[in-house]
């Protein structure tokens, strides 16, 4: 038998209610003993690994990233994009259906599933358009795709336009127990803004992206989720106004959720223009960027394209609602909206640049300063955020440390001090912000199926 024990460390699984400093036996892939007992059932060869003062927590979950593949891998590979997951402490992620062909049939699927299932570290689930070609106009097949293994559909990178498609995804999906995400973005108001409609926009030139943009489809997706009952869930949200709408409609009972990213609760549209390279806080325990208070402190560029995301980065006020929702559970999961775009994309004038950033390497740290540290939230619900509520919305046997449970487990100081660098990432590609960031809380092991894929010694001992 294949075992591994997990000595010293504080065992925290919110689907359980578990939170014990324990040991954690994993046998031939699952989870054996959680408790007192793991030590005296541990077979004589079974490898030791003493995580005394850190986290043993659930495997953590991503349910928003693009991996690329097929037809951008330029940008990332299914190997580059799991090898940075698991560097961040994920053990599942689940990509999104943007790549060349979209995932819009049963055969791109399979082609992804089987290429995670040979070159992935980390487990790989699989999203289907809600459209064909991600165009808006006509339904893909929900029901093949799902018989081919989508764990939800969603047009994300674009967002369905036409109110009776999507009522129709609704149906359709619901039929088939899938969950539907929406990139929630009105054309009609967005237009071709390239940053949030605001103060900063206007003081540099920039064309405006309105909150309004976001949120109206956010009450679009309320109203067709309390029509048909399906579980709609609204993706990357960045506005107050869309927290508030849901916020509401959850204490109707609708079937809506949402969820948020670090870079929306973390940074402000003022970083466009230029902020410290250095964390404060504002007297609330929020860290959070800075403008440079003059000109002798370091400050970004202006017009950094590593600040261009869709949606974009808002307002403080609009952080501020994005972190109250978190707090509240009005926002439910958390995740990165992984983007990785090739270097020379990204280097061009602001309103030509892609959108997105890459994000695997510095979610955790990212979500234990702007919300435990910050005393917003306790950890065993931010773990939450990440393990047993993405599990539960897209079905997944995952987000536990029940005893059966496959043993996918992640282990992290929530203290550990350290400074994310472009040299050190596993991504493809470097388009990020926090590169230079003193950061707190890392993972240090991630171990899926039983087996250590990434750990913080092994890399230190390699380097």
């Amino acid at each position: 038998m294949a075992a591994l024990l997990l000595t010293g460390g504080r065992v925290l699984d919110p689907a359980n209610k578990l939170d014990s400093k324990t040991d954690l036996l994993i046998v031939d892939g699952k989870i054996a003993v959680v408790g007192k007992d793991a030590a005296k059932n541990a077979p004589a060869d079974a490898e030791r690994l003493d995580v005394s003062g850190q986290i043993v927590c659930p495997g953590l979950i991503d349910l928003h990233a693009h991996l690329r593949e097929p037809g951008q891998s330029a940008k990332e590979t299914i190997a580059t994009g799991t090898a940075s997951a698991a560097k961040g402490g994920f053990t599942s992620i689940v990509c999104m259906p943007n790549t060349a062909p979209a995932i819009d049939n049963t055969s791109t699927v399979a082609l992804i599933r089987e290429k995670a299932a040979r070159e992935g570290l980390v487990n790989v689930f699989v999203t289907g358009a809600i459209s064909k070609g991600i165009a808006g106009e006509e339904l893909a097949s929900i029901g093949s795709l799902k018989k081919a293994g989508v764990v939800a559909v969603t047009d994300d990178g674009h967002c369905v336009q036409n109110n009776d498609l999507m009522r129709r995804a609704c149906e359709y999906a619901k039929m088939f127990d899938l969950p539907v995400m929406d990139h929630c973005q009105d054309y009609s108001l967005v237009t071709d803004g390239v940053m949030h409609e605001g103060y900063w926009s206007t003081v540099l030139g920039l064309r405006g992206w309105p909150s309004a943009g976001e949120e109206m489809i956010v009450a679009r997706n309320i109203l067709l989720a309390e029509l048909t009952g399906a579980n709609v869930h609204c993706q990357h949200l960045s506005a107050a106004g869309s927290v508030a709408l849901i916020r509401e409609a959850k204490k109707r009972g609708v079937p809506i959720s949402g969820e948020a990213c670090p870079h929306h609760f973390t940074l402000t549209d003022a970083c466009v223009a230029g902020s410290e390279k250095f964390w404060a806080t504002d007297g609330k325990g929020i860290y959070s960027s800075r403008l440079a208070p003059d000109a002798s402190r370091p400050s970004w560029p202006s017009y950094d394209t590593n600040f261009k995301m869709n949606p974009p980065l808002r307002s403080a006020a609009d952080r501020e609602a994005i972190l109250a929702g978190l707090a509240d559970g009005t926002i439910e999961i958390l995740c990165s909206d992984h983007a990785p775009h090739c270097d020379y994309e990204k280097e061009v004038e602001f309103d030509y640049a892609p959108f997105g950033i890459t994000g695997f390497e510095v979610e955790l740290s990212l979500s234990l300063m702007q919300l435990v540290h910050a005393k917003r939230l306790p950890l065993a619900d931010l773990i939450a955020k990440y393990t047993a509520n993405p599990a539960k919305l897209l079905r997944l046997a995952k987000g536990t440390l029940s005893v059966g449970a496959d043993a996918d487990v992640t282990v992290f100081d929530p203290d550990r001090e350290w400074v994310f660098t472009r040299e050190a990432t596993a991504s493809k590609s470097t388009n990020n912000p926090f590169y230079g960031w003193p950061l707190k809380g890392k993972a240090t092991a991630t171990i899926v199926g039983g087996k250590v894929v990434w750990s913080e010694k092994d890399e230190l001992v390699a380097a």
